[in-house]
């Protein structure tokens, strides 16, 4: 999986930041998350080569902000130039996710219109509350590509009313890690799961997190890649109706677009994110465990 953070840092919003990853990892490395700043990596997507080619190739996909949130307002000055490195790489999928739904609408960009052809726009929703409150925003604003995330899943979420709209074309879910997590619930992925069959919805459950309940019977699953095959075993998972994504080429008569092949290791096939995964960034963390 191969992501973008233009800047870190982030504020906890609701309930669902109480026990927040960031917060957590960067915790260990005595790194305060409160403080947004932007990164050295702010123009990773208009990188190139020697050759001038980009380094990242059209066609893939690219997770947007997962250390900070893509709408918090420390970003605001520097939201309009990652909104112009956005446009200026119509051939690569940019995956925006966030919990300041309440700010969207605001912060998009002039050219917005009814939506960039390479943005999927999500919010999270990790209970009822926050999925009434975050979908009903969401749904009322004008984008190509939409979805949301059950992200950390710590209470249960009826989605019939809003996948019915139709708008709606991805689903994710998984459970919560580290410090303090909360369970999550096999029947809820499996309604969440059952929901998104009924409208041809793509349903990726990720994984079940550190504390996972199933038939009253709770399990401790404190390692990534075991949540992760639990999972993918779990038969949960739904490959719905495909997303429309209208790539175009970045700089016509330049170079021809190409299909990104996506690169995947052998512990990949039985990934709860390999349905909705870019492929494997070669980082080399898996060479060293």
């Amino acid at each position: 999986m191969i992501i973008w953070n233009p800047w870190h840092g982030c504020h906890k919003v609701s309930e669902g930041c109480q026990h927040c990853y960031m917060y957590f990892l960067d915790g260990k490395r005595g790194i305060d998350t409160s403080k947004i700043y932007r990164t050295e990596n702010f123009n990773l997507p208009v990188q190139r080569r020697r050759d001038g080619r980009f380094k990242l190739p059209s066609g893939m996909q690219l997770y947007v902000g997962l250390s900070t949130d893509f709408f918090v307002e420390e970003a605001d000055e520097w939201r309009e130039e990652a909104w112009r490195i956005i446009r200026q790489r119509p051939d690569i999928i940019f995956r925006l996710l966030t919990k300041r739904a309440n700010r969207i609408k605001d912060c998009l960009p002039k050219d917005w219109g009814d939506g960039y052809e390479n943005v999927l726009l999500q919010v999270t929703t990790e209970n009822q509350k926050r999925a009434d409150e975050r979908l009903t925003i969401l749904l009322d604003i004008p984008a190509k590509h939409k979805g949301f995330m059950a992200a950390p899943f710590i209470g249960e979420v009826d989605a019939e009313e809003y996948l019915a709209t139709g708008q709606i074309e991805e689903v994710l879910c998984g459970g919560e890690n580290y410090d303090g997590a909360r369970p999550c619930h096999y029947e809820w992925v499996k309604k969440l799961s059952d929901q998104c069959r009924q409208f041809d919805v793509t349903f990726d459950f990720i994984e079940t997190g550190t504390v996972f309940v199933k038939e009253g019977k709770t399990y401790c699953i404190p390692d990534k890649r075991t949540q992760s095959l639990q999972a993918f075993r779990s038969g949960l998972s739904y490959k719905g109706k495909d997303i429309d994504f209208k790539l175009t080429n970045p700089e016509p008569g330049f170079f021809e677009m190409e299909a990104y092949p996506p690169f995947f290791r052998e512990h990949c096939k039985t990934c709860g994110s390999r349905m909705t995964c870019n492929g494997c960034s070669n980082c080399g963390n898996c060479d060293k465990e």
